[in-house]
């Protein structure tokens, strides 16, 4: 079956069966769509009848809706991960005086909601549904019906295809027990809704909790949708907060969801620099939406709009979705830190195309990070995988050694008081000379650096007349001193601040002073992170790293072994 960049899902089946059918609907629409999939509900939709083209109708935002939603992003992060699943909800809208419809299964009401096509931020190249044909025969009539009533509600991709799923789910309907009924009817009456909703967030690398989140708040508001997204200060303590995404970035991402999910709602999307920002002082606010583990922050809120004069806000709680693939170290709910976690020993960017003057024997990796980053165990841990490791620090330590071209022009600008009685430079009364003068400091390195340089290429050269297959750099100034164009990645190893400092303190005995101003003379975390091709982190247990550094080794063998081949010339 071909595959399609976008698609949408027109689910027709009645809201109480839906539950039990979406996960094989979602696992075999994956089977179709590889990018982007939006859900459209339209329960009770008939796509068979003789009697007309079915038409889009307002559906009621009832309390079973609300779960629906939930189940579904909660499934389709178990069995379609890599989908970027989107539920609409133009169609969803609550609606006085409504006149239940069969069509609708009692939900809706006998109204257009989509005037003109809505177009979306992806078009939708093909159309799928769960509707059950009563017989084969059905199935160019169906497919017809069906590409006509999508066209009506969106704007689609010329030569929109159809995709009938069949999952075996015709009985599905007939097993569901009369308890399960009961159930439905019970839970089906409409659902609050309010003219002004509020929420906040990190909304690091949109996933299926945040859009649960999302969703339902646009099912509860009416008019307005005010979202905080955490900048700045708030992000300090995050894990692994070098790998979240930039606000203008995530603010785009956001934008982007939401329009197409309700693009009748006002949004207005803020930088949170505190954990309350405008929900205590925004007096139309009428609902905050929270989880049951931020339901004391929602709390908090309403007690500083007292303290400010202004009514509480409705507290709507949702479920938190559990992570069925989390590990040891993850959370067991839908996190964007375990999604950052996961990051680690991944290629997140292509290495930059303008290596070609590089040989492809050895791969070079240039490896760094800031002091205490457990950079230098990481490439011992490569080299017992089979990488030659330059260890840039020792060779600088022989560039100061008499007779080096660098012995000479340091003793030149710096003076002959450097010398020791055996005829080397005290590098400590160097230091002395050159630490807190910028000028001074860069004028050491003009010298130094370049004949490092020159000796890491000579072992580059050395490895690849001996046949080896990859090397690591190991420099803690890699990035400082431009040496990027002499290797084929940049892997960088983060640690957090405080981390580093105690690892320092211990390690070489300085003051938390000392190890402090030493971070702060090298390239901070977040500056590395840009530069870098792969990002590993030491923070936890030395397995959980030894597992990292394992993920990025394989995952550097196939990438060698794709440029590798096509660098060959065609057979």
């Amino acid at each position: 079956m071909s595959m399609f960049s976008t698609g949408i899902l027109v689910l027709t089946s009645p809201l109480h069966t839906l539950p039990l059918r979406i996960a094989p609907v979602l696992s075999s629409a994956a089977q179709v769509v590889e990018r982007t999939l939006y859900v459209h509900l339209h329960p009770g939709l008939n796509l068979g009848a003789g009697g007309g083209q079915p038409r889009p109708v307002f559906i009621q935002p009832v309390v079973d809706l609300s779960s629906l939603i939930t189940g579904l992003y909660s499934n389709a992060a178990n069995v379609c991960g890599h989908l970027d699943v989107r539920v609409l909800l133009t169609n969803v809208r609550a609606q006085p005086n409504n006149a239940s419809s069969p069509e609708t299964g009692g939900t809706g009401v006998a109204c257009n909601p989509f005037p003109s096509p809505q177009p979306l931020s992806h078009s939708p190249e093909v159309v799928l549904t769960d509707f059950a044909l009563q017989d084969s025969g059905q199935s160019p009539l169906v497919a017809q019906c069906l590409q006509r009533y999508t066209g009506h509600c969106y704007v689609c991709t010329p030569g929109l295809a159809s995709v009938l799923l069949h999952p075996q789910l015709q009985k599905l309907e007939e097993e569901v027990e009369e308890g399960q009924k009961d159930d439905w009817n019970s839970r089906s009456e409409r659902m609050e809704t309010y003219s002004e909703v509020v929420v906040g967030g990190t909304f690091d690398r949109l996933h299926g909790a945040h859009k649960t989140l999302l969703n339902i708040s646009c099912l509860l508001a009416n008019k307005r949708f005010l979202i905080g997204v955490c900048d700045q200060e708030l992000l300090k303590k995050k894990v692994l907060k070098e790998l979240i995404e930039p606000y203008a970035l995530r603010v785009q991402r956001l934008q982007e969801f939401l329009q197409d999910v309700k693009p009748s709602l006002q949004y207005e999307i803020v930088p949170l620099s505190d954990p309350f920002g405008p929900s205590v002082i925004d007096a139309q606010l009428q609902c905050i939406v929270v989880s049951e583990e931020t339901r004391r922050g929602g709390e908090a809120v309403n007690k500083k709009r007292l303290e400010n004069g202004l009514p509480g806000l409705v507290l709507h709680e949702i479920q938190l979705l559990k992570d069925a693939h989390h590990t040891e170290m993850e959370e067991e709910k839908i996190s964007s830190s375990s999604l950052r976690s996961r990051l680690l020993g991944t290629l997140l960017t292509d290495p930059k195309q303008n290596k070609s003057h590089l040989p492809l024997v050895p791969y070079v990796i240039g490896l760094t990070g800031a002091s205490g980053s457990g950079k230098s165990s990481i490439a011992q841990q490569l080299e017992a995988l089979g990488a030659v490791r330059i260890d840039s620090d020792q060779l600088g330590h022989e560039t100061y050694r008499p007779g080096k071209v660098a012995y000479n022009r340091v003793l030149k600008e710096f003076g002959s008081d450097l010398i020791n009685e055996d005829k080397t430079i005290n590098r400590r009364a160097l230091g002395r000379k050159v630490f807190g003068n910028k000028e001074r400091l860069k004028a050491l390195t003009d010298i130094v650096w370049p004949e490092i340089a020159l000796l890491v290429k000579e072992r580059i050269q050395q490895a690849r007349e001996e046949g080896k297959q990859v090397c690591v750099v190991d420099a803690a100034v890699l990035l400082e001193a431009g040496w990027t164009d002499i290797v084929h990645e940049v892997w960088v190893a983060v640690i957090p601040e405080e981390e580093a400092v105690s690892r320092i303190t211990v390690r070489d005995g300085v003051s938390q002073e000392d190890a402090v101003r030493r971070l702060q003379s090298q390239w901070p975390n977040t500056q590395q992170v840009e530069q870098a091709n792969v990002v590993l982190c030491t923070l936890w247990e030395p397995e959980i790293t030894q597992k990292q550094v394992r993920k990025a080794w394989d995952l550097l063998q196939k990438r060698i072994q794709q440029s590798r081949e096509g660098a060959k010339p065609p057979s």
